[in-house]
């Protein structure tokens, strides 16, 4: 029977198999931010009317409704492009906290041996 050493299967677990564990669920984190704010969707849509609200300009020619037409679409794109606008820096906000904790947290895990043993030498070690 073959002996394994679990000095060894420790360090291929801690070092190999739960960082790609948590690289996979990083890359999750960061698709669900995406997609939670539809990122590419508002950029794509940055000026359409807000929900969509549009009026139907006059058929007889009728030069004060017309305008009052045209300044409430462009007042609708203007109010679409400010919520897209801010959902956009949201979304942005969130994917940055989403990368930048989960590069700490990697981080954090992959050095926490080092600090665990920095921790109990500064302990016990003192003068």
């Amino acid at each position: 029977m073959l002996q394994k050493n679990i000095f060894i299967e420790w360090l291929a677990w801690h070092f190999c198999e739960v960082p790609a564990f948590l690289l996979s669920v990083w890359k999750n984190y960061i698709l669900f931010a995406l997609n939670y704010f539809s990122l590419p969707v508002l950029f794509k849509s940055l000026f359409a009317p807000w929900r969509k609200y549009t009026w139907n300009y006059p058929k007889v020619i009728n030069v004060g409704e017309f305008f009052s037409t045209f300044v409430s679409n462009v007042f609708s794109r203007l109010m679409g492009a400010i919520m897209r606008v801010v959902l956009i820096v949201a979304g942005i906000f969130l994917q940055l906290f989403v990368l930048l904790s989960g590069f700490i947290i990697l981080l954090l895990w992959i050095f926490i041996p080092i600090i665990i043993i920095a921790v109990f030498v500064l302990i016990f070690y003192q003068r």
